[in-house]
């Protein structure tokens, strides 16, 4: 399968007071169209901030990473946000969702940054509604949700620009047993669509709906 993501000799460094953290050590690693990764370690293992560093959120100390074959370390950020936008959906923890926006303009919401007509966002959105199983709820605002509703619109936000990559950190850390496996088998349908998967999870379980499993201890991959 083809390349969609490659680090190549990438650290990342943190200066806390006089020391230096350095939470990702000369890491190496290829991501393929169509993988589920699944990105594991201890707290402080340094796997939030790969997450960040493969979804351009932050930029690398050093190293070279590439998405899609653009080197995303050695672009302007205008363009950095742009391709952020088109390439990558992110699933948070925390869902991050507007809360003074219904389910519907959540999911709508990142669209209005590429440019798409009022009319044909909400009919994408509606279509991704449908996806996560919740038009029965798209009038209605988070605080309203429970939360495996609030993770299925979340989701379906990360799918509205229809990108290549979904970016998962934690995506089942608040949630129950019952209700992050059904936030899982979105995902694991997702990736059968052709979707390429990343998560974050502390949670071995979790980790089994993945293909690829990446194991992070001192920044550095050890499996």
């Amino acid at each position: 399968m083809e390349l969609i993501i490659q680090l190549k000799d990438v650290y990342k460094d943190y200066v806390m007071g006089n020391s230096v953290v350095k939470a990702v050590c000369n890491v190496n690693l290829d991501i393929r169209k169509g993988d589920f990764i699944a990105i594991i370690g201890p707290s402080g293992s340094g796997k939030s901030t790969m997450m960040n560093l493969v979804g351009a959120l932050d930029i690398a100390t050093r190293g070279d990473i590439f998405l899609d074959n653009i080197n995303i370390e050695h672009v302007q950020e205008s363009e950095l946000a742009q391709i952020r936008g088109e390439k990558i959906g992110f699933v948070f923890q925390t869902f991050n969702l507007i809360p003074t926006l219904t389910a519907i303009e959540n999911i709508a919401l990142p669209m209005i940054f590429q440019g798409i007509s009022k009319e044909e966002r909400m009919k994408k959105a509606e279509e991704i509604l449908e996806q996560v199983k919740l038009m029965h709820r798209r009038n209605h605002f988070p605080n309203e949700l429970s939360g495996g509703e609030r993770q299925r619109v979340a989701i379906g936000r990360a799918l509205a620009n229809n990108p290549e990559v979904i970016l998962a950190d934690e995506p089942t850390g608040n949630l129950d047993t019952k209700t992050g496996k059904t936030a899982l088998e979105i995902l694991k349908k997702l990736n059968k669509q052709g979707k390429t998967i990343i998560m974050v999870t502390h949670n071995l379980e979790m980790a089994k709906y993945a293909n690829k499993v990446i194991k992070l201890k001192d920044g550095k991959i050890v499996k």
